[in-house]
């Protein structure tokens, strides 16, 4: 992300330190959290890393005025689900990663039956936050309902479940396109839900109308694929010291992939394609940026599209 215009990067790294202290608060351990499992909880989710997916709530919120304070729990109950979830994708039964963030996985850092607990706890503990923390409840129950069905056996689990099935049968029946199809039918629920989630709850808490978070979500639906595509290249090309975690993993054991289908050049291509329609579907807020006549909060709706724009475009040079 060094690459990004100054002010949007400062921009980022505001909103990635509000989210780092929400989640500090939030999963300090109640009483009764036995001392392991709270520190494995807290090892796993405040573990340093982009914060794509709570990011793009406040991104949301923002770009429509939302008071920072209401649309923080909703991004730190998107980030709760996405640790949970990577901690059980790492187990040995999942993918059996060693490393996550350059450092050792859950599972690894204490051991498996901790790291399980540890993911039941932070699904928890994301539903506790919207609950208690969104005002007023019918809003907290609506959000709930969000990220329940993103997080739930349709999408993120469907598409985990989906993506366990491919590894033994990386083609359907030797046809390309119904392959293409299938592998996108993945990524659009294991990472494109959560990804799409955590921009309809900004716009919820923000008071959006549906028209802007259908277009928030039509950009969270190429972003998604677009995010997907990427980190299957980085599994076949990346460096595993940049990465930080283990790559060829996917190609070792012939896993359904982009690049695999598609191959690294046309690859490239349709996560640029992706890209490009992710922009195009924030052209619906060009004419609240062109009528704005003073900043929301220091924080003026050009920046905020812009760093949309600028995070879609990042994808197809990232590099970890």
């Amino acid at each position: 992300m060094d690459s990004f215009r100054p002010d949007i990067l400062t921009y980022l790294n505001n909103l990635r330190c509000d989210v780092n202290e929400c989640l500090d608060e939030y999963s300090e351990p109640k009483s009764g959290t036995p001392k392991r499992l709270g520190e494995a909880m807290r090892y796993s989710l405040l573990a340093p890393g982009k914060r794509i997916r709570p990011l793009l709530t406040l991104l949301a919120g923002d770009l429509c005025g939302a008071p920072r304070h209401l649309s923080l729990p909703a991004a730190c109950a998107v980030e709760m689900v996405h640790a949970y979830s990577l901690i059980h994708d790492d187990l040995p039964a999942m993918d059996d990663d060693q490393l996550r963030r350059g450092r050792p996985t859950c599972h690894v850092q204490f051991d498996e039956g901790t790291a399980i607990l540890a993911g039941d706890a932070l699904l928890a503990l994301a539903f506790e936050t919207l609950s208690h923390r969104i005002k007023p409840q019918s809003l907290a129950g609506d959000c709930c309902a969000v990220l329940s069905y993103a997080a739930g056996p349709a999408q993120l689990v469907g598409g985990q479940a989906d993506d366990l099935d491919a590894g033994d049968n990386p083609t359907i029946a030797g046809d390309y396109e119904a392959s293409v199809k299938f592998l996108e039918s993945i990524h659009h629920r294991k990472t494109g839900a959560m990804i799409q989630a955590s921009l309809r709850l900004g716009g919820l808490v923000a008071g959006m109308n549906e028209e802007q978070i259908c277009a928030l979500e039509e950009y969270g639906i190429n972003f998604g694929l677009a995010f997907q595509i990427t980190d299957d290249l980085l599994d076949w090309i990346g460096d595993e010291d940049i990465v930080g975690k283990r790559v060829r993993k996917d190609s070792e054991s012939n896993k359904l992939t982009f690049p695999c289908l598609l191959g690294v050049d046309e690859s490239r291509c349709e996560a640029a394609e992706k890209v490009q329609k992710a922009c195009l579907a924030l052209d619906i807020f060009k004419p609240l940026i062109e009528s704005e006549s003073t900043p929301l909060r220091s924080v003026s709706r050009r920046l905020v599209y812009d760093t949309l724009v600028a995070l879609a475009r990042y994808l197809v040079e990232r590099r970890n």
